[in-house]
């Protein structure tokens, strides 16, 4: 495995320290902002009757709105206490949850053995992870498609690094959301210009349709627009 006991911890201490409240996290924009669109991206290259998995599903909020368009969804995530909000928002719904190291291949062709060739959705996973996990994490989407699934990645690319430090620069510093995920270590938009894309081919997957896109914020500058983050999206599937 290639997840620091730093890098870990850093993501139980942000989600321990995270409420239930809508939107609390800076990234837990509303599905119709996101996984929506996201999903009318997917849906023309990829089964519905067959699951999703929610790579790095944080709260939950999405993989929620997955399960309306898949016949099943499943969110899984490093943070044990982030599955956990996960599960108390979704209680009663049929939707699923679970720890999952996606550095660690054993655990994640377990996943494949239980669910067969799945649909993978991941957000922003890739650019914030330490730099010896991230083959780890695109060789991951490519283990759970497997032949027939399809992959839905959004990245954040380079240039959120400059709309994040325009809100970090305001006469008070970042806005509050903004300061919790630095206060925490962690570190957004940290993929080199062309990383992302040669970390796709080298995990074997193929890119069917791609395009420019902003990943929406729950927060805002301090002129009262939303934050919204430069990011590239790719629809994958296995050479």
């Amino acid at each position: 495995m290639n997840v620091s006991d730093n890098y870990r911890a850093a993501w139980e201490s942000y989600w321990s320290s995270t409420s239930d409240a809508t939107g609390e996290a800076i990234w837990d924009a509303d599905p119709s902002l996101t996984a929506a669109p996201h999903s009318a991206l997917l849906l023309p290259h990829a089964d519905p009757a067959r699951t999703v998995v929610d790579l790095g599903c944080g709260n939950g909020t999405q993989t929620r709105y997955l399960a309306t368009r898949f016949a099943r969804a499943v969110g899984v995530d490093l943070s044990h206490a982030a599955v956990e909000h996960a599960r108390s928002a979704a209680e009663g719904t049929g939707v699923e949850f679970e720890q999952l190291d996606l550095t660690d291949l054993d655990a994640v062709r377990a996943l494949h053995t239980r669910l067969g060739d799945t649909h993978v959705y991941m957000r922003a996973v890739i650019h914030q992870s330490e730099p010896p996990a991230r083959p780890l994490v695109a060789a991951a989407v490519a283990e759970l498609i497997g032949a027939d699934g399809r992959a839905f990645v959004v990245e954040l690319t380079p240039a959120s690094r400059d709309v994040l430090a325009r809100a970090a620069s305001g006469p008070d510093g970042p806005p509050p959301k903004l300061r919790r995920v630095f206060d925490h270590g962690l570190k957004p938009a940290a993929a080199p210009d062309g990383e992302i894309t040669r970390l796709l081919a080298e995990a074997g997957l193929t890119v069917l349709a791609d395009g420019d896109t902003t990943l929406p914020q729950t927060e805002h500058h301090t002129d009262g627009t939303r934050i919204d983050l430069p990011a590239h999206w790719y629809v994958l599937a296995r050479e």
